[in-house]
């Protein structure tokens, strides 16, 4: 079985955020990047079924600039095995992505897709489940259990009232979510070994795909400075507070 996961480059998330003087976007000088956390999780789950015997092989995809290059060689350095960089001049939006993803999955032919549910800077939450729209497969998002069994994978999703249990024909489209797993840290040997794994690099254009932007930017802002808490000396005066201060009541 071969599996297909994506990763996106982003701000590692240990990071604080800068908003540019002029409000237009985020400031991305000199800041430390990362393997979406989501990703991570995603690559976790492939390499285990992986170990597990369940899957020969392991392609790591991402899309967006060179510098995508490093979080896809991190992910061989977890355990994929061949990595593909879409390059692009920037980081399209989530429709375009799963446009070029479609055409990875269509001439590779993966009996799994394992993305992130998310990223943590655009947060749209799309992208999975554009792909699966445009290749017509089943979904299972927000996935807190896999399980491949008989030529199906059994998803276990997060829903508000508890759980839910999708069994899914392959090939399908799954989204991970954060209780899956916990992933493991690349060891230097595996890191060495990394750099000496196929990575090959395509084009939109040799793909067949002309990227389009669907939306505009308008402004980015710094979110507004949390004020300190207070202390108070009784119920009687938090309720008051809570009535005409905070008016929540």
């Amino acid at each position: 079985m071969k599996i297909l996961v994506t990763v996106k480059r982003v701000i590692d998330y240990n990071v604080k955020v800068r908003v540019k003087p002029d409000h237009s976007d985020v400031d991305l000088a000199n800041v430390k990047m990362a393997m979406n956390p989501f990703c991570e999780i995603a690559v976790e789950e492939a390499v285990r079924l992986k170990e597990a015997g369940l899957a020969t092989e392991i392609l790591a995809v991402s899309v967006g600039p060179k510098a995508c290059q490093e979080q896809i060689r991190t992910a061989l350095a977890l355990g994929a095995d061949r990595g593909i960089h879409i390059e692009t001049e920037d980081f399209p939006e989530s429709l375009e992505v799963a446009r070029l993803l479609a055409k990875v999955v269509e001439a590779e032919r993966p009996e799994l897709i394992i993305t992130g549910k998310q990223s943590i800077d655009s947060d749209n939450n799309q992208t999975g489940q554009m792909l699966a729209a445009l290749l017509d497969l089943p979904q299972g998002t927000f996935a807190s259990a896999l399980k491949l069994a008989d030529g199906r994978v059994e998803v276990t999703r997060e829903i508000d009232g508890g759980l839910q249990t999708l069994s899914l024909s392959l090939p399908a489209v799954v989204t991970t979510d954060l209780r899956l797993n916990e992933p493991r840290y690349a060891s230097l040997p595996n890191i060495m070994k990394a750099k000496k794994k196929p990575l090959e690099v395509r084009t939109p254009a040799e793909l067949g795909v002309q990227p389009r932007a669907h939306t505009r930017l308008l402004k980015v802002e710094a979110p507004a400075e949390r004020k300190g808490g207070i202390k108070v000396a009784s119920i009687d005066e938090l309720v008051e507070k809570l009535k005409n201060e905070a008016k929540v009541i």
